[in-house]
């Protein structure tokens, strides 16, 4: 596959998640402007964070008059996620030139891995599958500033857009990527573990509930995953 067919087959492989980002992206560009940010700032921080949940928080966080320092520290918990992310597709790509492990960790967000990772473990790190993710990179990229950049302007022109339950479009989504990850024991552990601590630690403040979830998440599935292979262990002769 040549680089250019490579880099449009990552962008058609991005396009059910792109319409679950777009609501999300007008969402955050209408909250961004009632929050106190000029158009600038909203774009800047979709431009350069590039982390939805992330932002939102910041958002928030802003609003309730929360000092920089806890801000930061609270946004950087939420995204410690993508630490795992690149955990977990780093043994494909380490012999990937550094300009493009550099790039490409920029976009790593939570759709372009549910995409990815699956392909990367059954094609493998290949030359074309770094413009695959090139290509998943920046269409997610390109759809969320187009969003924002739109949620800014309708915000300021539509009352309460906020309100109109857009955000459900991005419930589905993340629905969706979690479904396509439920392939083992230890994925489901991991799944059902964080949904229970999330659902039992809501309203916490500064979105503690999310970051224990989180690592309820992952110590139930690395739990399961030594469970299971212990049993592995055991069986063999």
């Amino acid at each position: 596959m040549t680089e250019a067919a490579s880099l449009r087959a990552g962008v058609l492989a991005m396009l059910p998640l792109m319409l679950g980002v777009l609501p999300f992206g007008l969402i955050f560009g209408t909250l961004a402007i009632s929050s106190g940010l000029t158009p600038w700032q909203g774009m800047g921080m979709s431009a350069l964070v590039f982390a939805g949940s992330a932002q939102f928080i910041a958002l928030s966080l802003l609003a309730a008059g929360t000092s920089i320092p806890v801000l930061l520290a609270t946004t950087l918990v939420i995204n410690l996620r993508h630490v795992l992310y690149s955990a977990t597709v780093q043994p494909g790509v380490a012999h990937w030139p550094r300009r493009w492990r550099w790039l490409l960790s920029f976009m790593l967000t939570d759709e372009l891995f549910a995409v990815f990772s699956v392909r990367l473990q059954h094609e493998g790190g290949s030359e074309a599958m770094r413009w695959y993710l090139l290509g998943n990179g920046l269409a997610m990229y390109g759809t969320w500033l187009l969003a924002t950049l739109a949620g800014i302007v309708l915000g300021q022109q539509i009352p309460d857009l906020s309100q109109w339950g857009l955000e459900f479009a991005m419930v589905a989504t993340f629905a969706a990527i979690v479904g396509t990850q439920l392939h083992d024991r230890a994925m489901l552990a991991a799944a059902l573990a964080a949904g229970a601590a999330a659902l039992l630690l809501r309203g916490m403040p500064y979105k503690l509930d999310l970051i224990l979830a989180a690592l309820a998440g992952i110590v139930a599935g690395l739990l399961a995953e030594n469970s299971t292979t212990a049993r592995v262990v055991e069986a063999k002769p």
